[in-house]
């Protein structure tokens, strides 16, 4: 019945700096904007983010608080380590080092600069 998962929305005080980080950062293109603060960034697999207004503050999350965790961003080998370092560029709040599994999954968990939690993966094998 579900084909997939079209978007995932994040809500932010100012979708305008969270908008052109997340773009800044990882690419993708804005494919809709409805002029009040509310965005749509579309990646090379068809898979969108879309950015929400709020007049409210975000509330903390941690790394195993209940509900949505995170956001997985999946990224090439060969494109892993310097997505790292651009994000430590940006003095994200790292939240785990890089590692890597026997099996050769390379993972990342960060903030974003709303306080969202970010997760960069390699997979050398994709799950499905």
């Amino acid at each position: 019945m579900v084909k997939g998962i079209e978007h995932l929305a994040v809500i932010s005080k100012d979708t305008d700096k969270i908008k052109d980080w997340y773009l800044k950062m990882f690419g993708g293109e804005v494919v809709y904007d409805n002029k009040k603060g509310t965005y749509f960034i579309a990646f090379p697999d068809k898979s969108m983010i879309e950015f929400i207004k709020s007049d409210i503050d975000n509330t903390e999350n941690e790394l195993k608080t209940g509900g949505i965790r995170h956001i997985a961003l999946g990224v090439s080998k060969e494109e892993f380590d310097s997505a790292v370092e651009k994000l430590r560029a940006e003095n994200v709040e790292v939240l785990t080092e890089v590692s890597e599994s026997a099996s050769g999954i390379k993972t990342f968990f960060f903030r974003d600069i709303d306080g969202n939690i970010l997760h960069l993966i390699y997979r050398p094998d994709p799950l499905v």
